[in-house]
Order: structure tokens, then C-alpha cells, then sequence
């Protein structure tokens, strides 16, 4: 009987599983079976309610608040997030391009908490620069955290600033992997540098721009950090709350001690998720 030194595929693959099933799986299994309950975390009593958090969330104002505020943070930050041509642009030979690329990966790998302290201070109504440079301009100064629309579109500017640059690089890793020949074999069949793009380009870039608008909406979704630093009156702030779903989840779930009723939060937000990701697969199948 021969010996081999290598174990079997199953059993080397099992110790990653089981730790995988345990950090990912059971958390989302145990937050759903959470969300049927009436449940303070405290004590150790669960009242069963059924579908009873879900049908409160329905009627909820800040539930529907919230939604449609991280929805339209999630909108946003995807189709402004998504810089193809900028990745485009970037890629052309052009002098100092991997300097461009470093400056725009900077925020990327800056930590989400000084990121928003910095520019909560630039939104600063009386003493950031940014009210100061319109003034200089002849504008008039504007309350960026206070006013709810300015708000909201103060958090998409700091959430597109973010991940720029990891959508720029990934792009970048897509259009390098794309054969020169291609683009060679178009301009042999007389195509213009347009026409190149549509149907060279984006055909092939494909699979990346499905991955990163995937993984920018997943983001988007779990947005918390500069809503919680940059409007939350747990700061301090003099600003009206920016309320998205992980917000009033961990509102509901820490602060009010409702762990049902943020779990099935969780749930709702774990769905739509879920949908917008199979979208997604089926807009940008290469089948198409």
C-alpha cells in the first residue's frame, strides 16, 4: 500500500471550515433566531414574539429613515465610488502616474476614526477651512452637519473620499490584466479610442467592476463610523443625526437595550444585501 504524505483535501479543509461556520454562520443564524424574540440582553428571559419586531420595523419613522438614508448613501457611494475612467486615465502613460495612484490610496489605509475627526473639523461651521475658503470666495457659509440634506451629502463626500482609491486600484489590477493584443487586433479593425473602450474595455473589465460594486455596496450598507462621529449626539456635536441602519441597530441594540428588535434589523439589512448582490451578478453576468 503506497504512503502518502498529504493528507486528504476534506481533512485539511476542515479546520478552516469549522472556523469560518463559527465566525461567519452561526453569528447570522443566531441573530436571526435573536430577531423572534423580545430580548434586553440583560436578563436572561426571551419573550417569543414571531414576525412581532419585524411588522413594528415597518411602521418604525426611524426605521424608514434610516433606510432611506443609507440607501441613498449607498447609491452614491457606489456610482461616484466607481471612477473607471479615472482608473482609465490613471493607467495611461503618463509621467509620475504611481505617485497619483499612492496619493489616491492614502485614505484607504487610514483608519476610519481620524479620517472623521479631520473632516468634521473641516465641515466645522465658524472655523473650518472649508467655510472659510467660501467665505473668501463671497459665498455664504453653510451648516454642513446641522442642516439635514447638507449633512447627508457631507457623509457621501467623506465616503466617496474614502474608498477612491481602493476602487482606483482595482481597476487598475483589471485593465493591466487585459491582453494588449486586444486592443492592437481593434485598432488593426480601424476602431476609434471610444469605441475601443465599449467594446474592449468594459467587456473585459467586467468581473472587476462586478466586484467592486459588490463589495462598495456591502460598504455602503454598513456605513456607521462617520455617522456616529461626524453627527451623533453622543459626540456632542451641535449636528442633527444622519440616522442609517447600523446606527439605529446599534441605537435599538445598545443604547435602548432592544437586541430583537436591532437583530431583525440585521435581518432586513442582511437581505437587502443579499438582493442587490444577485442583481448585481445578473446585470453584469458575462453571458450577457
Amino acid at each position: 500500500m503506497a504512503l502518502s504524505g498529504r493528507q486528504p483535501s476534506a481533512a485539511r479543509d476542515l479546520p478552516v471550515l469549522l472556523l469560518f461556520a463559527y465566525l461567519r454562520i452561526v453569528p447570522i443564524v443566531t441573530t436571526l433566531a435573536a430577531s423572534l424574540y423580545n430580548w434586553d440582553m440583560i436578563r436572561p428571559i426571551r419573550v417569543f414574539v414571531g414576525w412581532g419586531n419585524y411588522l413594528e420595523l415597518i411602521q418604525d419613522a426611524n426605521f424608514q429613515t434610516a433606510l432611506v438614508n443609507t440607501s441613498i448613501l449607498a447609491a452614491g457611494s457606489v456610482i461616484l465610488g466607481t471612477v473607471l475612467l479615472l482608473a482609465v486615465t490613471v493607467n495611461a502613460r503618463v509621467r509620475g502616474a504611481p505617485i497619483y495612484q499612492l496619493v489616491y490610496f492614502l485614505p484607504v489605509v487610514t483608519p476610519w476614526v481620524p479620517v472623521t475627526v479631520v473632516w468634521k473639523w473641516i465641515y466645522d461651521t465658524r472655523y473650518g477651512p472649508l467655510n472659510q475658503a467660501m467665505v473668501a470666495l463671497g459665498l455664504a457659509p453653510q451648516s454642513w452637519l446641522v442642516d439635514d440634506r447638507l449633512a447627508l451629502i457631507s457623509i457621501l463626500i467623506v465616503m466617496v473620499w474614502k474608498t477612491l482609491g481602493y476602487n482606483l486600484i482595482m481597476f487598475l489590477v483589471g485593465l493591466s490584466n487585459i491582453p494588449q493584443e486586444y486592443y492592437e487586433a481593434a485598432v488593426v479593425d480601424g476602431a476609434s479610442g471610444s469605441r475601443i473602450f465599449r467594446h474592449v474595455t468594459l467587456p473585459l473589465l467586467r468581473p472587476m467592476i462586478l466586484f467592486v460594486v459588490v463589495i462598495s455596496t456591502i460598504n455602503s450598507f454598513n456605513v456607521f463610523t462617520p455617522v456616529f462621529m461626524m453627527t451623533s449626539d453622543i459626540q456632542g456635536a451641535a449636528a442633527k443625526l444622519v440616522r442609517t441602519l447600523v446606527y439605529d441597530m446599534w441605537e435599538n441594540g445598545f443604547r435602548y437595550f432592544r437586541v430583537g428588535y436591532a437583530s431583525a434589523e440585521a435581518a432586513i439589512l442582511l437581505g437587502l444585501v443579499l438582493v442587490l448582490t444577485l442583481m448585481h451578478m445578473r446585470l453584469f453576468r458575462e453571458d450577457r
